[in-house]
């Protein structure tokens, strides 16, 4: 080894060390955030707020997979919400008809979607800005059409009636309000820390790098074509994992859930708590599942009340909450910085 490449390994220590740290510290929150999460039942007795940690956990995972096309690849896909539903729909059917064990029909659900999202982002990946969009759109609105047309096998427009079994697997009986509870917030924590590290690896910097200027990242040898097929498979895998949680809340599957309204909560989720920081959309699930339960006990016509939200993040504050508060905060600190 020459004196050069002996500099630069030594340069290259302290920031593999920062990222060793990183990943840790990453994990500490996630194990911290899993223990008070699980704690709440033991302090309190509501199951409504059960109900809505489980709502944000299915919808958390769903819009921060999103988050990973929109805010670190540039890909504004309105058609996101069909990986949603294909994973609600995909495990509602194999537990149903194949009686399979919760852990299989998990991995076999992801498997599905894995493929289904192979074959569609190989033709949506390569189009660019609004084509990709509205081609994941078409792509979302044949899938809700099938699911509605093909009644014998989907239950049509009535959605998977006769419930989704759940077979107590490894002492966990997923019938139990609790254990439900439980299992989508270990979901939640392990989806969003594996999202996290997707954010922080290389990988992550790559899409960064996409997202900035696509055409450098090509001239710099980089297979741009390759990271964006990857990336939405990651995604529509996480999305998919959002559906099985609200599938098992739900006891069923329904065309809702692969409708493009769907799609649409995810865009506003992400505009509520932003797309710049990697909670956003958690801030913003929390924000908008708020909205709505506050705001339907009130009026009937909540998608004003909605509209009007939005309007005041996207032409107020002109960013999500968490990015006004990030931005913020860096502010102040570089203000001080130059006291």
């Amino acid at each position: 080894m020459t004196e050069l490449e002996a500099g630069r390994a030594q340069a290259l220590v302290p920031v593999r060390s920062g990222a060793a740290l990183h990943r840790y510290r990453d994990v500490l929150i996630a194990l911290i955030a899993f223990a008070v999460l699980a704690s709440l039942p033991f302090f309190t007795g509501s199951k409504a707020l059960l109900d809505f940690v489980i709502r944000c956990s299915a919808y958390g995972l769903f819009a921060t997979s999103l988050n990973l096309l929109v805010g670190y690849t540039g890909l504004t896909s309105f058609g996101h919400g069909m990986f949603f539903g294909l994973g609600a729909y995909s495990f509602g059917l194999i537990m149903q008809k194949l009686g399979l064990s919760i852990p299989v029909a998990f991995v076999a659900t992801l498997a599905v979607t894995a493929v289904i999202a192979a074959v569609i982002g190989a033709i949506c990946v390569r189009l660019k800005d609004i084509y990709f969009a509205f081609v994941t759109l078409a792509f979302q609105m044949l899938i809700h059409s099938t699911i509605l047309s093909w009644a014998s096998f989907t239950g049509g427009d009535q959605g998977l009636r006769g419930g989704i079994p759940r077979p107590e697997f490894l002492g966990i009986n997923l019938a139990n309000h609790v254990h439900l509870y439980i299992a989508s917030c270990a979901l939640l924590i392990l989806g969003l820390l594996a999202m996290r590290q997707i954010a922080q690896s290389p990988f992550g910097y790559t899409l960064r790098m996409i997202r900035d200027n696509a055409a450098r990242a090509s001239f710099l040898g980089i297979d741009v074509w390759r990271a964006k097929l990857t990336v939405f498979v990651l995604a529509a895998l996480f999305a998919a994992m959002g559906g099985m949680v609200m599938a098992l809340f739900v006891s069923g599957a329904y065309p809702e859930f692969a409708y493009w309204t769907i799609s649409g909560e995810g865009i506003f989720i992400n505009m509520l708590g932003g797309v710049s920081t990697f909670l956003g959309p958690m801030v913003g699930t929390v924000l908008l599942l708020l909205l709505n339960d506050t705001v339907t006990r009130f009026t009937e016509y909540h998608g004003i009340v909605l509209g009007v939200v939005i309007l005041f993040f996207a032409l107020g504050l002109r960013k999500g909450l968490l990015d006004f508060v990030a931005e913020w905060f860096s502010q102040r600190r570089d203000a001080g910085e130059g006291r």
